[in-house]
């Protein structure tokens, strides 16, 4: 069974989709069954995955038993940097499909059937993202998880959720245009869409890895992921597109779409083009440093104009966005900033869902869409507020929560890379954390209002309050949240386990050995 782990985490939601596909039009209750039975197939060969990873080593899959080039070519690839991705994606997946039970099901029935077939598919394209080995199938479940989350989003009743998700529809397709354009560069000059032997390639012959065309084709896979993990200034499609969707939607695709992108980054970075070659000329490097501080302080300060909750968050994933990417390129000798970016993947995906979870709960209970509707409401909710601290706090980076330590292997890359513009960026974003969550604290704890507003924001907001209709509290959304908000604490507890675990796989790399 341990043989077949990459395809049981794939394969389960698929066949989830489609048993829902056929069977929940006709009985709409065998949708949530069927769906939580196959996310939980996933986890545990998640579970699965860490554990013979850690007791063997890498794990290669492929499909229909032959390798490539007589196989079908579908390479899977677990080893110790997506293992524990892979359990982070199975977690929240349980955790928002518990989460969405009644708010699916309570209205627009009628949907409850295309709404888990797309979630599942989703879930089929992340993991498949995590794992994949070729180029060319990682662009396809690419596609997948972007398809799916195009109709995610346009399934709420708001027509700007409609126009949100047709904006993401546009600027998705223009980053997956400049990835596929350079997935056609490597394959011109190497013959192969396996990530391994492009590797191999650019190793054995060094004329091929620094030619125009495989710099060209860098660049456009670059640009095409930036696009899709929302990299300042590409932003411009996320805070629409997660604030105006429907709750359940947003809390699967806030924590883990862009962060899944930061890793299909990192992935090509370290195991398509290797990290000397993209460190070769330290000027990109600075410049692409320079560029996450820029996208930390718009992402803060974008977040600190906002009155609406879901949307003061989406700013803060951009903020934190340039928290991965300027990890990712700071090029320290020890890789503190790469680690810290990996692992702040994992600890941003449990924050984050932490915080929309409570912003869902918050609307859909109460009808409190902008901060000050938070009026007194920690104390009607006191479960779903200790839930929100305990995300918020983790966004400051307040110990033991995993934001804490995640900031500091962050902030200690940026020191030994001689990248203070990063580090104060850092503390700065950090600042701007703690001033936005404290005044949501006094609002919800004391009742101070800032002075009401006018224009046409009011009918934005009036719009989004005609979606939501106080609910009598479940246990579902809390009970999510409260798990939700034990990971947290947890990946902070256990952090120097999970960069343990990352350091091995940055090990295993030959490009690291002599450094780590």
């Amino acid at each position: 069974m341990t043989d077949q782990i990459p395809a049981i985490l794939v394969l389960a939601p698929l066949f989830g989709a489609l048993i829902i596909g056929l069977a929940g039009q006709k009985d709409h209750r065998v949708c949530f069954p069927v769906t939580i039975v196959s996310l939980l197939v996933s986890l545990f060969a998640a579970f699965g995955a860490v554990v013979e990873v850690v007791r063997s080593g890498e794990i290669d899959y492929f499909m229909g038993g032959w390798e490539e080039p007589i196989g079908i070519g579908i390479h899977l690839h677990i080893d110790s940097l997506n293992a524990p991705l892979l359990v982070a994606i199975g977690i929240v997946s349980v955790l928002v499909a518990i989460f969405s039970i009644r708010r699916i099901g309570d209205k627009n029935t009628e949907k409850t059937p295309h709404f888990y077939s797309l979630y599942l598919m989703l879930c089929v394209g992340l993991f498949g993202i995590t794992i994949a080995g070729d180029a060319f199938n990682l662009f396809v479940l690419i596609e997948v998880s972007s398809l799916t989350s195009y109709g995610l989003i346009a399934m709420g009743s708001s027509r700007r959720g409609t126009l949100a998700a047709f904006n993401y529809v546009l600027m998705g397709t223009v980053g997956a245009s400049f990835y596929l354009l350079g997935v056609g560069y490597l394959y011109l000059m190497t013959g192969t869409l396996n990530m391994q032997e492009i590797h191999t390639i650019f190793l054995a012959n060094p004329d091929i890895a620094s030619s125009k065309a495989v710099a060209i084709s860098f660049i456009l896979i670059l640009i095409g992921i930036w696009i899709k993990m929302a990299f300042f200034p590409l932003y411009g499609w996320l805070p629409n597109a997660y604030s105006y969707c429907p709750s359940s939607s947003a809390c699967i695709l806030a924590p883990l779409m862009t962060k899944i992108s930061v890793y299909v980054m990192i992935r090509v970075m370290l195991g398509v083009f290797g990290i000397e070659w993209v460190f070769a000329s330290p000027g990109y490097s600075n410049l692409v440093v320079w560029l996450a501080v820029i996208a930390i302080l718009a992402g803060s300060m974008l977040a600190l104009a906002q009155r609406e909750i879901k949307k003061m968050l989406c700013y803060l994933i951009v903020a934190e966005v340039g928290y991965m990417v300027g990890g990712a390129w700071l090029a320290d000798e020890k890789l503190w900033g790469l680690t810290g970016s990996l692992y702040h993947i994992l600890g941003d995906a449990a924050m984050t869902l932490c915080l929309f979870l409570a912003a869902g709960i918050f609307a859909k209970r109460f009808n409190a869409i902008e901060i000050e509707d938070l009026e007194g409401l920690f104390k009607k909710a006191p479960w779903t507020a200790a839930g929100f601290v305990v995300g918020a706090l983790a966004m400051i980076g307040v110990p033991p929560t995993c934001g804490f330590f995640s900031k500091f292997y962050l902030i200690r890359g940026g020191i030994e890379a001689n990248h203070w513009e990063f580090v104060v960026a850092l503390l700065v974003s950090s600042l701007v954390n703690a001033v936005l969550f404290f005044r949501i604290f006094e609002i919800a704890f004391f009742g101070n209002k800032p002075p009401e507003g006018h224009g046409h924001h009011e009918e934005e907001v009036a719009e989004l309050k005609e979606e939501h209709h106080p609910e009598i509290p479940t246990w579902t959304g809390t009970s999510s949240l409260l798990v939700a908000s034990a990971i947290v604490i947890l990946l902070g507890i256990f952090n120097g386990e999970i960069v343990e675990l990352i350091r091995i796989g940055l090990e295993d790399l030959p490009q690291f050995a002599s450094r780590l």
